[in-house]
């Protein structure tokens, strides 16, 4: 099989027009979250997804969503994903409606897990996988360079982000990609790592990151 296809670094990847939407769309503003999300591309383009209404539960905005997706190229086939701490789960599918062959959704908090389940069947995204675990202990376990892209956005009232970017690293593959989005802006990414695009919508910072040189 062939290497999943990356991003051309060398040229960068193309800026998306600027939107209208603003970061309170979808729950960006990180306020009540809006019950459900459409997802934006790929395979299950529109279709929704549910955001139970639980603490700390916040999906990615539209736009923000839309700007990753642009960074990444919109084909992930054959990408292997991991979606560390998956909430409503919308980027997670968003990859795999996109191609990616193997998508972990990790989830801590029961209810959210089974919902995430009950959209996975709904959707019959056989490439997707829910494990209910905590995220930290998950990565700590996980098999160094597997994963071709992986995501990260843990609560924002939370002191995870510096822990989880810590575990999250080994995960990578040597032309992967790390995506972090938090309540602020990057001050210094992993070692061997540095941020490739980032971008502020409203009260989210989104950054992708590379491997250094």
């Amino acid at each position: 099989m062939s290497p999943p296809r990356r991003p051309d670094l060398a040229s960068g990847a193309r800026r998306p027009a600027s939107s209208a939407r603003t970061a309170r769309g979808a729950g960006g503003a990180r306020g009540k979250p809006p019950g459900e999300v459409r997802l934006i591309g790929g395979l299950w383009k529109r279709s929704k997804v549910p955001v139970p209404d639980r603490p700390g539960l916040r999906p990615s905005p539209d736009r923000v969503r839309e700007t990753l997706f642009n960074w990444l190229g919109q084909d992930l086939t054959g990408w292997r994903v991991l979606d560390a701490f998956a909430g409503s789960g919308a980027l997670g599918f968003e990859a795999a409606s996109r191609g990616a062959t193997e998508v972990r959704l990790i989830e801590r908090d029961a209810a959210i897990a089974r919902s995430l389940s009950a959209t996975r069947e709904r959707l019959a995204a056989a490439a997707v996988e829910v494990t209910c675990t905590d995220a930290l202990a998950w990565m700590s376990r996980g098999e160094p360079g597997h994963f071709d892209l992986v995501l990260l956005d843990p609560p924002f009232d939370s002191a995870l982000l510096e822990p989880a970017l810590a575990r999250a690293a080994p995960l990578v593959a040597p032309a992967g990609l790390l995506y972090v989005e938090a309540g602020e802006a990057l001050q210094s990414a992993p070692a061997g790592f540095e941020v490739w695009r980032q971008l502020r919508a409203g009260a989210v910072f989104a950054h992708l990151l590379r491997r250094a040189g």
